[in-house]
């Protein structure tokens, strides 16, 4: 698979998962063997790469660590994903079954989509492509087949592969779109995506017994689309770019509310075009968050696109997103996306002074602050202490109360508050 070729190391996660016993739907790890005999490269496209392999995971806190340890690496990410799919009856979210998952156990040993979804909203726009070969059970079947599937839930990503309705009674489906994959690769070829999902599709549609009605993705990173959005909210697939102005600023971590952390950018003036982000924000205001954020991050492709990666103007739009998230009540996702925008105004060789980088962190550190799970918080604690040391601030004593406030977490078992 050639995917944009790049110098830098990629990783690829390989998930296989499928309920032990009577529940099994598919035989999710028997494509493991195939993909781990392809060369790691073959699986990003690019000259080196990580592997890393989950096979039939028990817990999904696990699988979400392992997640966003991948979506955490600077370079490009490829997810292969094979199980099956389920529905879950009370808030009819669709979730991956893991090992232990049984009907009655759903919501608590599997691994819901979202959760993937939401890791990989984190990711750059354009370095994220994530393959699937899935089965859905009944119900989840119909609730994709009549939705506009899993590449709305990839956010941000390119999406191929396909998810095929329920096996017959007591028969196991088999991952035959990637053991298709897996044959090309080995054989020494490396076809774009695009024509390699072609040429794996005509393979197994043409086999005798082939799955009939299976949905195929083929989703080569699309710019978001939300049904009834505002106009002028995702950009032009071409023309001429817009610079934008920085995201409002939030209190640093310790702060009087009226205060603000660090400097915020003051907005450049337009080459051509109406600035998008005022549209961006009305829609976050009025509780369209997902819009929103689906039209950030669609700008910040386009800013990648045409200024290049690391760019003013892609780190511009990664703020917005950070920010976005804060106004959605998500701060786990704002601390995330604030620490990557200070790492990549770092990489742009910004001081650790810079008012900008400051801002950065300490927004990182008080929606850290704004977190009530001890899992999560303890999660993000080892990479936000790394950036403040880094990044002291003005505040006096900063990383002091961040490691005090970390060792509060690491006493009790609940949230901490205060």
């Amino acid at each position: 698979m050639v995917i944009d070729r790049e110098d830098t190391a990629g990783t690829a996660l390989l998930l296989a998962a499928a309920p032990v016993g009577k529940g099994r739907l598919i035989d999710a790890v028997g494509v493991l063997p195939a993909l781990a005999a392809v060369p790691p490269g073959a699986l990003t496209g690019t000259d080196a790469a990580t592997l890393v392999e989950l096979a039939d995971p028990l817990d999904p806190q696990a699988v979400l660590t392992r997640l966003r340890a991948a979506v955490a690496t600077p370079g490009p990410l490829s997810l292969y994903v094979t199980g099956q799919l389920h529905l879950d009856h009370r808030q009819q979210l669709v979730h991956l079954a893991l090992a232990r998952t049984s009907p009655s156990t759903l919501r608590y040993t599997a691994l819901p989509w979202h959760w993937i979804a939401g890791e990989l909203r984190l990711r750059r726009p354009g370095t994220t492509t994530v393959v699937v070969d899935l089965v859905a059970d009944d119900q989840a079947w119909r609730r994709l087949a009549a939705g506009p599937g899993l590449p709305a839930l990839c956010h941000g990503a390119r999406v191929y592969g396909r998810v095929v309705p329920p096996p017959p009674r007591r028969a196991i489906a088999s991952p035959d779109y990637l053991k298709a994959c897996a044959a090309i690769w080995r054989s020494g070829a490396r076809p774009s995506l695009a024509a390699l999902h072609e040429q794996v599709v005509a393979q197994i549609s043409a086999e005798p017994g082939a799955t009939l009605g299976a949905l195929v993705f083929a989703a080569d990173f699309p710019p978001a689309h939300v049904p009834g959005q505002v106009p002028g909210l995702v950009p032009p697939l071409s023309g001429p770019p817009l610079s934008v102005p920085a995201p409002a600023p939030v209190p640093a971590p310790g702060e009087p509310s009226g205060r603000s952390a660090g400097t915020a950018v003051p907005p450049a003036r337009q080459e051509t075009g109406a600035d998008p982000l005022p549209a961006v924000l009305a829609a976050a205001e009025s509780g369209r968050h997902d819009e929103a954020a689906a039209a950030a991050a669609a700008w910040e492709q386009h800013a990648h696109r045409t200024h290049g990666s690391g760019s003013p103007q892609a780190i511009h739009w990664l703020e917005v997103r950070a920010d976005l998230a804060r106004l959605a009540g998500d701060p786990a996702a704002s601390c995330r996306l604030w620490m990557v925008a200070a790492e990549a105004r770092l990489t742009r060789r910004q001081t650790s002074d810079d008012p900008e980088v400051e801002g950065a962190v300490d927004r990182a550190h008080h929606q850290w602050e704004q977190l009530r799970d001890a899992d999560t918080a303890r999660a993000l604690a080892p990479a936000l202490i790394a950036l403040r040391r880094r990044v002291p601030g003005r505040q006096r004593g900063a990383l002091q109360v961040l490691q005090r406030r970390l060792e509060r977490w690491h006493d009790s078992s609940e949230g901490v508050t205060g």
